[in-house]
């Protein structure tokens, strides 16, 4: 295997739960060693979530920290105790990199703001990961799921119209953070390179979030238009919907655009007519009466699976695709063929598949180690990295600075 792009890049992961372990991760999986801070009086959220492995609960065993952590190593270390964030310094100092997701100002009075840090090593990058940022009157404010959702304004675009607004599935705010912070890491390391410097990063998943948002911003700073949820539809192309299929709680999502995608999409569903229909003859036409030609629609996909659909759709160049649920993507064959997926064997819990990294390098095998069992790494952190002794880990251990 060839040498990974972040080898010799050392990173301190004060994070947890979603965005910033997965910002680590994606630096882990591309070389860099990633030593995750934990203690035992308040270990990761997602450690002592479900979902566990075989339904049997235990700090090691959970999918949702197992796929956050892989390729990293972990240390117990308590930085309320003096001697364990004396023991922090001293890794910031043999680090590049410290990334941290805790409330606003937890870091500063802890003693390990940025300020701080750089008088440590003057050239470290620190990277804090929060909800709004660390300026505004909304700085501290937290959030999880719907709350987040709420305030990036993504849910009240995810409804139906007259309806209320609705959770997006999943948290992928997060996510898309996470690679938008490891991105401005990067960015941050090649500043180094060049000038010495080190750097703070100030990054906001409200602020990502809003970047993904163009249309909906430009449209009212510059018309004043507030848009309003459209549920399935889009506000030029039609039919533009998802559509009930052949089976139990089967769906296919279904987009045409333009003329040339319109006579295909009728002569395969075997209505020619529709064309000079008056109701469905023009772009504009056809969006105006989407109530009564999605019926039309639904009653030809209800008679094929959505695999049909997109296969005889796609096949004179109309966008068409089935609607997932979680076991048909983690067995689809596209997916597996490009490595989406990857078999990591725990310790604890045996060969299981988590989601790999968005993207592949021509010549590079990313890392996949299996996440860390909490407190593994101490000899290497404490003895090989800081050089403590057996019998001084052991002290630490008794007075809990190590713990």
């Amino acid at each position: 295997m060839s040498s990974l792009p972040l080898s010799g890049f050392r990173v301190l992961d004060f994070t947890w739960v979603i965005a910033g372990p997965y910002c680590c991760q994606l630096l882990a999986t591309m070389g860099a060693e990633v030593i995750k801070i934990e203690s035992q009086r308040h270990i990761d959220l997602y450690r002592r979530l479900n979902t566990w492995a075989e339904g049997v609960p235990g700090p090691n065993r959970s999918g949702r920290y197992n796929s956050l952590n892989y390729s990293k190593r972990a240390c117990t270390l308590n930085v309320s105790h003096p001697k364990g964030l004396t023991l922090a310094k001293e890794l910031v100092k043999k680090s590049d990199v410290v990334v941290e997701s805790m409330s606003y100002g937890v870091m500063d009075r802890m003693g390990l703001g940025y300020q701080a840090l750089r008088e440590l090593k003057p050239d470290i990058i620190m990277l804090s990961l929060s909800l709004m940022g660390q300026t505004g009157p909304d700085k501290e404010l937290m959030g999880f799921g719907p709350v987040m959702l709420a305030a990036t304004g993504l849910s009240r675009l995810t409804s139906y119209p007259g309806g209320r607004p609705y959770k997006v599935g999943g948290t992928w705010p997060d996510y898309t953070s996470s690679i938008g912070a490891a991105f401005a890491i990067l960015a941050a390391l090649h500043h180094r390179c060049q000038t010495g410097q080190g750097q703070y990063i100030d990054f906001a998943l409200n602020d990502l979030t809003l970047s993904l948002l163009p249309e909906v911003i430009t449209d009212y700073t510059m018309n004043g238009r507030i848009r309003q949820p459209e549920g399935n539809r889009d506000e030029i192309m039609a039919p533009h919907n998802v559509y009930r299929c052949l089976g139990e709680d089967k769906w296919v999502a279904i987009a045409v655009e333009g003329e040339g995608q319109w006579r295909a999409f009728c002569q395969v569903l075997g209505h020619p007519e529709w064309q000079e229909d008056q109701r469905f003859n023009d772009p504009f036409r056809r969006w105006q009466n989407q109530g009564e030609l999605d019926p039309l629609i639904e009653a030809w996909t209800r008679e094929r699976t959505p695999y049909q659909v997109t296969e005889a759709l796609q096949g004179v160049g109309v966008a068409a695709a089935p609607s997932f649920d979680i076991a048909d993507l983690v067995n689809d064959p596209h997916l597996q063929e490009r490595g989406v997926f990857q078999e990591i064997d725990h310790p604890e819990v045996g060969k299981r598949q988590y989601i790999g990294i968005p993207w592949k390098l021509d010549g590079v095998d990313p890392r996949f180690d299996p996440a860390p069992l909490l407190g593994e790494g101490n000899q290497y952190v404490f003895g090989d990295l800081l050089g403590l002794s057996p019998e001084e880990v052991r002290r630490l251990e008794e007075e809990k600075a190590i713990y």
